[in-house]
């Protein structure tokens, strides 16, 4: 248990029957009552974000998650498997649970996943992600001297803008925050 008044950002607690990490906090002290703290809180295992008011002092159960390292396999159907990279048991994890992460999965790429006793949550992706472009068409000479993009196919099939001057065989780094192209690998 832990006491609302020693929330820190990135805490997670047990609250009316979910998961929730601490996004955001504030004691507030009016000018009449008792003090109260605001938070910002994000539930695990839906990734909604709710705001919610504590009466200052009060205490919530604290949630212990367990962050794994694994490695993605391939895909199977409608789920991806992860292979600890420890222990080497595998997990499968349905692509509706991890939707917005799917489309960066590669085979061999290094994630973290996140278990609650023995629910997975969630999986966290490393920042940038090196791919290989196959697909995309060939520079025009002459054409590179604004800002101009074109698109490129990468080898999980995720396709994203990049300069003109990139072509089919390269390596690139994309960003997994807002899925850009960064650069040149």
């Amino acid at each position: 248990m832990i006491n609302v008044n020693d929330f820190k950002v990135g805490m997670t607690i047990s609250y009316e029957n979910n998961i929730y990490q601490v996004l955001e906090f504030q004691h507030v002290k009016p000018g009449k009552g008792a003090a109260i703290v605001k938070t910002k809180l994000k539930n695990l295992r839906t990734g909604s974000i709710v705001e919610q008011t504590f009466n200052a002092g009060i205490k919530v159960p604290t949630a212990h998650i367990n962050k794994t390292k694994m490695q993605a396999l391939y895909l199977n159907g409608d789920s991806y498997s992860f292979m600890n990279m420890e222990t080497f048991e595998t997990v499968d994890v349905n692509l509706k649970q991890i939707e917005s992460e799917a489309k960066y999965l590669k085979e061999g790429l290094e994630v973290i996943i996140f278990f609650y006793e023995n629910e997975l949550l969630g999986i966290e992706l490393p920042e940038k992600i090196d791919y290989v472009i196959t697909e995309t068409e060939p520079a025009v000479k002459g054409n590179t001297a604004t800002n101009a993009t074109k698109d490129a196919t990468l080898e999980n099939g995720l396709t994203v803008r990049v300069p003109l001057f990139i072509e089919q065989g390269e390596e690139i780094i994309v960003s997994t925050k807002d899925g850009k192209y960064v650069s040149r690998k």
